[in-house]
Protein backbone atom coordinates (compact mmCIF):
# COMPACT_ATOMS: atom_id res chain seq x y z
CA UNK A 1 0.00 0.00 0.00
CA UNK A 2 2.91 2.09 0.75
CA UNK A 3 4.42 1.69 -2.32
CA UNK A 4 1.26 2.34 -4.45
CA UNK A 5 0.67 5.90 -2.27
CA UNK A 6 5.26 7.02 -3.39
CA UNK A 7 4.13 5.69 -7.02
CA UNK A 8 0.89 7.85 -7.27
CA UNK A 9 3.04 10.87 -5.10
CA UNK A 10 6.05 10.56 -7.64
CA UNK A 11 3.75 10.32 -10.65
CA UNK A 12 2.37 13.68 -9.23
CA UNK A 13 5.83 15.83 -8.95
CA UNK A 14 6.57 14.47 -12.18
CA UNK A 15 3.66 16.23 -13.85
CA UNK A 16 3.62 19.52 -11.75
CA UNK A 17 7.47 19.43 -12.94
CA UNK A 18 6.85 18.93 -16.21
CA UNK A 19 3.92 21.33 -16.23
CA UNK A 20 6.48 23.97 -14.10
CA UNK A 21 9.14 23.58 -16.85
CA UNK A 22 6.62 23.97 -19.38
CA UNK A 23 5.30 27.10 -18.01
CA UNK A 24 8.73 28.39 -18.00
CA UNK A 25 9.15 27.70 -21.64
CA UNK A 26 6.11 29.16 -22.77
CA UNK A 27 7.44 32.31 -20.53
CA UNK A 28 10.41 32.28 -21.64
CA UNK A 29 9.43 32.19 -25.07
CA UNK A 30 7.37 35.47 -24.93
CA UNK A 31 10.20 36.98 -22.93
CA UNK A 32 12.14 36.77 -26.00
CA UNK A 33 9.70 38.45 -28.26
CA UNK A 34 10.20 41.46 -26.49
CA UNK A 35 14.42 40.71 -25.65
CA UNK A 36 15.10 44.54 -25.51
CA UNK A 37 13.42 44.85 -21.88
CA UNK A 38 15.07 41.74 -20.96
CA UNK A 39 17.53 41.74 -18.03
CA UNK A 40 19.86 39.97 -20.30
CA UNK A 41 19.29 42.85 -23.43
CA UNK A 42 22.51 44.48 -22.67
CA UNK A 43 25.53 43.24 -21.44
CA UNK A 44 27.70 46.11 -20.81
CA UNK A 45 29.40 46.44 -17.54
CA UNK A 46 29.01 49.40 -15.77
CA UNK A 47 30.74 48.92 -12.42
CA UNK A 48 32.68 51.88 -11.08
CA UNK A 49 35.86 51.56 -9.30
CA UNK A 50 36.99 54.77 -6.97
CA UNK A 51 40.79 53.86 -8.47
CA UNK A 52 39.49 55.08 -12.02
CA UNK A 53 40.54 58.72 -13.58
CA UNK A 54 37.19 61.07 -12.86
CA UNK A 55 37.07 60.69 -16.81
CA UNK A 56 36.25 57.21 -16.75
CA UNK A 57 33.72 56.96 -14.04
CA UNK A 58 31.80 60.06 -15.33
CA UNK A 59 32.10 58.35 -18.44
CA UNK A 60 30.26 55.10 -17.18
CA UNK A 61 27.62 57.19 -15.25
CA UNK A 62 26.45 58.67 -18.46
CA UNK A 63 26.59 55.81 -20.70
CA UNK A 64 24.33 53.96 -17.18
CA UNK A 65 21.74 56.99 -17.37
CA UNK A 66 21.81 56.72 -21.35
CA UNK A 67 20.61 52.87 -21.23
CA UNK A 68 18.60 53.37 -18.63
CA UNK A 69 16.27 56.33 -20.36
CA UNK A 70 16.57 54.10 -23.20
CA UNK A 71 14.85 50.82 -22.27
CA UNK A 72 12.59 53.04 -20.26
CA UNK A 73 11.48 55.33 -23.67
CA UNK A 74 11.53 52.11 -25.97
CA UNK A 75 7.64 51.75 -25.24
CA UNK A 76 6.66 50.28 -28.61
CA UNK A 77 9.62 47.87 -28.88
CA UNK A 78 7.24 45.03 -30.02
CA UNK A 79 3.39 44.22 -29.70
CA UNK A 80 3.65 43.35 -25.87
CA UNK A 81 5.45 46.35 -24.89
CA UNK A 82 3.18 49.17 -22.83
CA UNK A 83 2.14 51.27 -25.92
CA UNK A 84 2.52 47.89 -28.35
CA UNK A 85 -0.75 48.80 -29.92
CA UNK A 86 0.01 52.28 -31.53
CA UNK A 87 3.78 50.26 -33.37
CA UNK A 88 2.33 50.51 -36.84
CA UNK A 89 1.91 54.22 -36.27
CA UNK A 90 5.54 54.69 -35.20
CA UNK A 91 6.69 52.74 -37.61
CA UNK A 92 5.24 54.59 -40.92
CA UNK A 93 6.58 58.19 -38.56
CA UNK A 94 9.41 55.79 -39.02
CA UNK A 95 9.46 55.12 -42.79
CA UNK A 96 9.02 58.67 -43.73
CA UNK A 97 12.53 59.60 -42.64
CA UNK A 98 14.10 56.99 -44.32
CA UNK A 99 16.42 58.02 -47.13
CA UNK A 100 14.98 55.87 -49.85
CA UNK A 101 11.62 57.72 -50.40
CA UNK A 102 13.73 60.72 -50.00
CA UNK A 103 15.53 60.16 -52.46
CA UNK A 104 13.07 58.61 -54.64
CA UNK A 105 10.57 61.77 -54.50
CA UNK A 106 13.66 64.31 -54.73
CA UNK A 107 14.97 62.60 -57.96
CA UNK A 108 11.63 62.98 -59.45
CA UNK A 109 11.10 66.43 -58.41
CA UNK A 110 14.19 66.44 -60.14
CA UNK A 111 13.37 65.37 -63.33
CA UNK A 112 10.56 66.97 -63.54
CA UNK A 113 10.74 70.58 -62.18
CA UNK A 114 9.76 73.14 -64.32
CA UNK A 115 12.21 75.76 -63.54
CA UNK A 116 15.75 76.01 -62.95
CA UNK A 117 15.39 77.24 -59.51
CA UNK A 118 13.39 74.45 -58.37
CA UNK A 119 15.83 72.34 -60.11
CA UNK A 120 18.90 73.62 -58.56
CA UNK A 121 17.74 73.37 -54.94
CA UNK A 122 16.15 69.45 -55.84
CA UNK A 123 19.84 68.89 -56.86
CA UNK A 124 21.32 70.22 -53.59
CA UNK A 125 19.05 68.19 -51.61
CA UNK A 126 20.05 64.73 -53.70
CA UNK A 127 23.26 66.04 -52.91
CA UNK A 128 22.96 66.58 -49.84
CA UNK A 129 21.15 63.21 -48.91
CA UNK A 130 24.33 61.41 -50.58
CA UNK A 131 26.74 63.17 -48.22
CA UNK A 132 24.37 62.55 -44.94
CA UNK A 133 24.75 58.79 -45.96
CA UNK A 134 28.78 58.74 -46.65
CA UNK A 135 29.30 60.80 -43.13
CA UNK A 136 26.87 58.98 -41.07
CA UNK A 137 28.19 55.61 -42.55
CA UNK A 138 31.75 56.88 -41.93
CA UNK A 139 31.25 57.58 -38.22
CA UNK A 140 29.18 54.70 -37.50
CA UNK A 141 32.27 52.54 -38.76
CA UNK A 142 34.81 54.56 -36.54
CA UNK A 143 32.59 53.65 -33.55
CA UNK A 144 31.42 50.81 -33.95
CA UNK A 145 28.58 51.10 -31.11
CA UNK A 146 26.10 48.28 -30.92
CA UNK A 147 22.59 48.65 -31.64
CA UNK A 148 19.75 47.49 -28.57
CA UNK A 149 18.09 44.53 -29.39
CA UNK A 150 15.49 44.52 -32.10
CA UNK A 151 12.25 42.89 -31.95
CA UNK A 152 12.27 39.71 -34.13
CA UNK A 153 8.50 40.89 -35.91
CA UNK A 154 10.22 42.67 -37.62
CA UNK A 155 10.55 41.16 -41.25
CA UNK A 156 12.15 44.75 -43.47
CA UNK A 157 14.71 45.30 -40.14
CA UNK A 158 16.30 42.33 -41.37
CA UNK A 159 17.43 44.25 -44.63
CA UNK A 160 17.34 47.91 -44.14
CA UNK A 161 18.57 48.29 -40.66
CA UNK A 162 22.10 48.78 -40.36
CA UNK A 163 24.37 47.14 -37.99
CA UNK A 164 25.77 50.00 -35.79
CA UNK A 165 24.02 52.54 -33.85
CA UNK A 166 25.93 55.75 -33.81
CA UNK A 167 24.58 57.74 -34.44
CA UNK A 168 21.01 57.50 -35.79
CA UNK A 169 20.63 58.39 -39.65
CA UNK A 170 17.00 59.09 -39.22
CA UNK A 171 17.90 61.77 -36.63
CA UNK A 172 20.49 63.64 -38.99
CA UNK A 173 18.12 63.19 -42.00
CA UNK A 174 15.21 64.75 -39.93
CA UNK A 175 17.57 67.43 -38.94
CA UNK A 176 19.36 68.49 -42.37
CA UNK A 177 16.20 67.94 -44.08
CA UNK A 178 14.15 70.39 -41.94
CA UNK A 179 16.69 72.77 -41.72
CA UNK A 180 17.05 72.77 -45.77
CA UNK A 181 13.72 72.63 -46.30
CA UNK A 182 13.04 75.93 -43.58
CA UNK A 183 15.74 77.68 -45.48
CA UNK A 184 14.71 76.92 -49.09
CA UNK A 185 11.20 75.89 -49.47
CA UNK A 186 9.12 77.14 -46.70
CA UNK A 187 8.24 80.31 -46.08
CA UNK A 188 4.60 80.38 -44.09
CA UNK A 189 4.81 79.94 -39.88
CA UNK A 190 2.52 76.92 -40.22
CA UNK A 191 4.49 74.94 -42.36
CA UNK A 192 7.79 75.39 -40.18
CA UNK A 193 5.83 74.35 -37.51
CA UNK A 194 4.93 70.89 -39.39
CA UNK A 195 8.44 70.31 -40.52
CA UNK A 196 9.81 70.97 -36.92
CA UNK A 197 7.26 68.46 -35.77
CA UNK A 198 7.82 66.08 -38.07
CA UNK A 199 11.53 66.51 -37.45
CA UNK A 200 10.90 65.56 -33.76
CA UNK A 201 8.79 63.19 -34.66
CA UNK A 202 11.19 61.04 -36.50
CA UNK A 203 14.16 61.22 -34.00
CA UNK A 204 11.03 59.81 -31.57
CA UNK A 205 10.09 56.90 -33.22
CA UNK A 206 13.77 56.01 -33.05
CA UNK A 207 13.89 55.57 -29.39
CA UNK A 208 9.78 54.39 -29.55
CA UNK A 209 10.74 51.22 -31.52
CA UNK A 210 14.76 50.56 -29.50
CA UNK A 211 16.20 51.57 -32.41
CA UNK A 212 18.88 53.70 -30.98
CA UNK A 213 20.18 54.85 -27.39
CA UNK A 214 19.30 58.82 -26.53
CA UNK A 215 22.82 59.48 -26.99
CA UNK A 216 22.71 58.41 -31.02
CA UNK A 217 19.67 60.61 -31.47
CA UNK A 218 20.75 63.35 -29.57
CA UNK A 219 24.33 63.36 -31.55
CA UNK A 220 22.44 62.63 -34.90
CA UNK A 221 20.19 65.84 -34.58
CA UNK A 222 23.38 68.50 -33.79
CA UNK A 223 25.57 66.26 -36.24
CA UNK A 224 22.04 67.02 -39.17
CA UNK A 225 22.08 70.62 -37.92
CA UNK A 226 25.68 70.78 -38.88
CA UNK A 227 25.47 69.11 -41.94
CA UNK A 228 23.37 71.77 -44.01
CA UNK A 229 25.76 74.34 -42.83
CA UNK A 230 28.31 72.21 -45.13
CA UNK A 231 25.36 72.22 -47.89
CA UNK A 232 25.30 75.96 -47.70
CA UNK A 233 29.03 76.23 -48.27
CA UNK A 234 29.24 73.68 -51.45
CA UNK A 235 26.06 74.79 -52.57
CA UNK A 236 26.07 73.92 -56.63
CA UNK A 237 24.45 76.27 -58.81
CA UNK A 238 23.01 75.57 -62.39
CA UNK A 239 25.05 77.22 -63.86
CA UNK A 240 27.91 76.23 -62.29
CA UNK A 241 26.95 72.24 -62.99
CA UNK A 242 26.77 73.24 -66.84
CA UNK A 243 30.29 74.83 -67.12
CA UNK A 244 31.54 71.60 -65.46
CA UNK A 245 29.44 69.18 -67.82
CA UNK A 246 30.69 71.70 -71.11
CA UNK A 247 34.14 71.43 -69.44
CA UNK A 248 34.04 67.74 -69.86
CA UNK A 249 32.53 67.80 -72.79
CA UNK A 250 34.78 69.75 -74.20
CA UNK A 251 38.24 68.21 -72.95
CA UNK A 252 35.97 65.00 -74.80
CA UNK A 253 35.89 66.39 -77.73
CA UNK A 254 39.73 67.24 -77.15
CA UNK A 255 41.20 63.92 -76.74
CA UNK A 256 38.90 62.55 -80.01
Amino acid sequence: MSLQMSRRNSCRVGICGNRASSSEWHARRRGSSCSYFSSGAQSDDFSVSLSQPIFTITLRFLLAIDLWLSKRLGVCACEESPWGSIRPLVRLVELSGHVIPWLVGTLYTLFRGETVVEQEIMLNLALALLLDLLLVRVVKTLVRRRRPAQSRSDILSTFFVERYSFPSGHATRAAMCARFLLAQMVDTASMRVLVLAWAALVSLSRLLLARHYVTDVGFGLVMGYCQYSLVERLWVTWDCLQDLLLLRLRERLNRI
